[in-house]
């Protein structure tokens, strides 16, 4: 890694604010994807955070874990078992996407919360590339209730449940609804999503949200 996480509390717990900002401007995630045919599959109704009738009942979650960056993210209902990579902002106040030519690549928000950490930590990653279908293609067909891992450089794994799963416009992205602390060691993985045109990219960012439930 060579970089020294041994610095404050206050420092490894960076605030938010300023990347909620820039997603709330209508920020891309990635804002290129290759022209795929009947493209990614998008949150079905029954993945949202909601649904009509439902009352929303918080999962019950296991104790935060102390700061560590993320090394691997593995998802088994889509098949994804991708190395992380740190990343941060551009000059332009975009958060920066893994190298588009590496389609099995995903990268964690360094300059956030850890993987296990309370608070909410973010992982992104290309749904698509000019070659084809890349490690977030499918995050939209994830069901609530499946696990997402994020193992990070202390050895230890954090084992997150989804709850839900949304497309948000990018040009309304609800940044303190996705980034706000909930009290729990939370994560969001984050890809392009909705619909796709040439002159424009992707229309909107599919979300998932999920809940540390366990350690090992």
């Amino acid at each position: 890694m060579g970089e020294d996480y041994s610095g404050s509390e206050s420092r490894r717990r960076s605030p938010w604010g300023v990347l909620a900002l820039v997603l709330l401007s209508g920020a891309a995630l990635m804002r290129n994807g290759a022209d795929v045919a009947l493209g990614p599959p998008q949150p079905a109704a029954a993945a949202s955070l909601t649904r009509p009738g439902e009352t929303f009942a918080p999962l019950v979650a296991s104790a935060s874990l102390p700061f560590s960056p993320a090394e691997r993210v593995t998802i088994p209902s889509i098949k994804v078992d991708a190395p992380i990579m740190d990343v941060g902002l551009d000059t332009d106040g975009w958060i920066e996407a893994p190298p588009p030519q590496d389609p099995n690549i995903a990268g964690w928000y360094q300059n956030g919360i850890a993987p296990g950490q309370r608070g909410t930590s973010v992982v992104v990653g290309h749904v698509d590339n000019l070659s084809g279908p890349a490690v977030f293609y499918g995050l939209g067909s994830i069901e609530r209730g499946q696990h997402i891992e994020v193992r990070r450089y202390d050895g230890r794994t954090a084992v997150f449940e989804v709850y839900g799963v949304e497309v948000f416009s990018k040009e309304n992205f609800p940044g303190p609804r996705v980034y706000g602390d909930t009290g729990y060691a939370e994560l969001r993985v984050i890809t392009c999503g909705g619909g796709y045109s040439k002159a424009h990219g992707y229309s909107g960012n599919v979300v998932v949200f999920a809940r540390m439930v366990k350690t090992r």
